[in-house]
């Protein structure tokens, strides 16, 4: 087994900064490739944020209302 850091990708040319919205994902949920993870609010949008990996979920590295940038690490899962 090993582990996929997920980080949060560039929704947009002009935006690096967004607020987490909500987890779509409990830790130990399985998930499959572009199942979505969570929601981030952009000041122009809100954007579902989805798995690069299929898996299960082990850790939530951010918290609702956090403010991240692109780059930020946002998820682990353990993949197979």
């Amino acid at each position: 087994m090993s582990e996929t850091r997920v980080v949060m990708p560039r929704v947009s040319e002009a935006v690096d900064e967004s607020f987490v919205m909500e987890w779509a994902v409990d830790v130990g949920a399985t998930v499959v490739v572009d199942q979505v993870l969570l929601r981030v609010e952009t000041d122009k949008a809100i954007v579902d944020i989805p798995s690069t990996v299929a898996g299960t979920l082990t850790q939530q590295l951010v918290k609702v209302d956090d403010e991240i940038t692109t780059g930020t690490e946002v998820a682990v899962i353990e993949t197979t």
